[in-house]
């Protein structure tokens, strides 16, 4: 039903991928494998590999697509308490501390680890692999939280241009991978990125702000925003003012 890919073979047109809702609908391809060359064509394509340990690499391309626009980015009462106290606490030295790209490995595999709610991950050694290749040739990032020295919560995905895509996120204490997504937004929002793939639909991702679009609407975005200038200095941004 869908094409096999060899090293060399080119991604099919989007447009090809399978629209039956109830037979993996997005699908648009299988096989190759997740060098960075890969996977960089594939995002600049609106593409991105999802499978499970057991299966062949399966890329996919969903219509209608789950994004989060930085400006819509919504924020609870009591997640907004949360982050004023992790902005004071960086601010005054305190327990909780904020990173960008000091430890991409870890993040990755926690983000791996297994779930309370799944029996599995979809976040294999090849994964883990390529998105390393990726982060060591400056195009994959990584949002970090520390209490107590401790790394308790993060995020990470891939940036082309002003075109961020959203991968993973893991928490080790209550709130923590919100706090890493709220600084990450906060940064990306301040660098001209207008627009987060969170690829999928989930209620997590709805209840932030997320929402789905058209893929037509999507690739037009993320054409013009991945030919942009890439940001050149990671560093997480106060997300409060006078925050002391």
């Amino acid at each position: 039903m869908i094409p096999w890919l060899e090293s060399d073979s080119p991604f099919p047109d989007i447009a090809s991928a399978l629209t039956d809702k109830d037979n993996a609908p997005g699908l648009l391809a299988a096989g190759a494998d997740l060098s960075p060359d890969r996977l960089l064509d594939a995002y600049r394509q609106g593409i991105f590999p999802w499978f499970s340990e057991n299966q062949p690499i399966l890329w996919w391309s969903t219509d209608p697509r789950m994004v989060l626009f930085t400006d819509r980015f919504t924020v609870s009462h009591s997640l907004r308490k949360t982050l004023k106290k992790v902005d004071q606490s960086i601010a005054n030295g305190g327990r909780w501390q904020v990173r960008f790209d000091s430890a991409f490995d870890a993040v990755i595999r926690a983000c791996a680890a297994p779930r309370s709610y799944a029996s599995g991950t979809w976040i294999s050694q090849q994964i883990i692999d390529g998105y390393s290749g990726l982060h060591q040739r400056g195009f994959a990032h990584c949002a970090e939280v520390w209490l107590d020295g401790e790394l308790v919560g993060g995020a990470y995905g891939v940036c082309i241009g002003r075109m961020f895509y959203g991968e993973s996120m893991f928490a080790r204490v209550t709130d923590a991978s919100k706090i890493a997504l709220a600084y990450l937004v906060r940064f990306l929002k301040a660098h001209g990125v207008e627009m987060i793939d969170c690829q999928q639909e989930t209620t997590h991702l709805a209840s932030l702000g997320a929402a789905p679009i058209t893929r037509t609407a999507f690739i037009t975005h993320m054409k013009k925003a991945i030919a942009q200038e890439a940001i050149s200095h990671w560093q997480p941004l106060p997300l409060f003012d006078g925050i002391r």
